[in-house]
């Protein structure tokens, strides 16, 4: 069975005090409605799980993270990448090669081939549905360069193709 709980919460559900990343927090499930519905307790204000409780457990309270990872749109990166693949331009090489990354790990694009010409290797993918044939050279970037690409990417298409 397959329950989808709420992340834990940021206040202490008995005091109404913020809990503090690194701190013992006790959680709570409770039926309500048909739904189950999460509640987290600080150490001073937790007693005992309230009647009725479905299920409990002690933990620790996790950092807050800075902010929510963005997601890449797969149909918005499909069709910047196949723009990218009719212009050609060796400008944007290193964006259409992580597109091709992304979304061969999407399977949205599939590997049908390698070639090499001289010291170039090259990917021939083609589209999930037929689209392509494409083919993009293999820069073997380090995973710094992809990771800080995939955010530019993330950024541009989060805001110019969706």
């Amino acid at each position: 069975m397959d329950y989808r709980l709420k992340p834990p919460g940021k206040t202490c559900a008995g005091t109404g005090r913020p809990l503090v990343p690194g701190e013992v927090c006790h959680s709570v499930l409770i039926e309500k409605e048909g739904h189950l519905v999460r509640f987290d307790y600080s150490d001073a204000g937790w007693s005992e799980p309230p009647k009725g409780h479905v299920g409990y457990w002690k933990t620790t309270t996790p950092a807050v993270t800075d902010a929510p990872t963005q997601t890449l749109d797969a149909e918005s990166a499909q069709r910047y990448f196949e723009q990218l693949s009719e212009e050609a331009s060796p400008t944007h090489d290193r964006q259409r090669y992580v597109l091709a990354l992304i979304l061969l790990q999407q399977r949205r694009l599939r590997l049908e081939n390698t070639r090499e010409d001289g010291d170039d290797e090259f990917l021939e993918l083609s589209g999930r549905h037929g689209e392509g044939s494409f083919e993009v050279r293999n820069l073997k970037l380090s995973d710094a360069d992809t990771q800080q690409l995939q955010v530019e990417l993330k950024s541009h298409l989060s805001t110019e193709w969706s």
